[in-house]
């Protein structure tokens, strides 16, 4: 009797997952750069593009046993989903009451934590190349300054500091997507990632 083992082979999801960072970053800083107002119009895409997206990349990473590419994918598609979460009760969608008890302070906490998980992959991405690793840079100096924000250290400085470094990510994550999808299409690098900042034998 023979054996044969079947090998089922995923595309890289990760364009999709960065295309979805880089549209609800470009929502959510031009709320935070004043040229846009409130967050109602953000909240669908900070969960369809921001959560969803997110997770299906994340999804599909951990089929072809990206550690990295899993948990981050997954970990900011759940940041998401809570940020949204966030503004809904902040806008009074589960009632008065909780949207009476908000203590800013507790994002601080939320943010600072993701401060934390952020700065690991940034090392985890500076092995990788050096488009993801800038990226990274920026949503780390987000994180910095929405959790600032949050405690209310500097308001104005970290909120500025959250909506610019918001922008970048966007702005970074639409030329990573456009990489990711068009050198992998057309076999060819038309549009260089740069090589991995560091190298670390295994």
């Amino acid at each position: 009797m023979e054996t044969q083992n079947v090998k089922i082979i995923n595309c890289d999801p990760s364009a999709l997952g960065l295309f979805g960072l880089a549209m609800v970053t470009l929502v959510a800083s031009s709320q935070k750069l004043g040229i846009t107002s409130g967050t109602s119009f953000i909240i669908p895409w900070a969960i369809f593009l921001g959560g969803f997206a997110q997770l299906f990349a994340c999804i599909n990473d951990s089929k072809r046993n990206n550690v990295l590419g899993t948990t981050t994918f997954g970990g900011f598609a759940l940041f998401w989903f809570a940020v949204a979460t966030s503004w809904m009760i902040k806008n009074g969608v589960f009632g008065e009451t909780m949207a009476a008890t908000l203590d800013g302070i507790q994002l601080g906490f939320a943010f600072a934590g993701y401060v934390i998980f952020a700065l690991f992959l940034t090392l985890g991405f500076a092995t990788t190349n050096k488009v993801l690793f800038i990226d990274f840079i920026f949503i780390d100096l987000l994180l910095i300054g929405l959790a600032l924000n949050s405690f209310g250290i500097m308001p104005e400085f970290s909120h500025y500091l959250a909506g610019y470094s918001e922008l970048a990510v966007s702005l970074i994550s639409f030329y990573g997507f456009g990489a990711t999808v068009l050198n992998q299409h057309f076999g060819k690098v038309l549009f260089p990632v740069g090589k991995p900042l560091i190298t670390i034998k295994r």
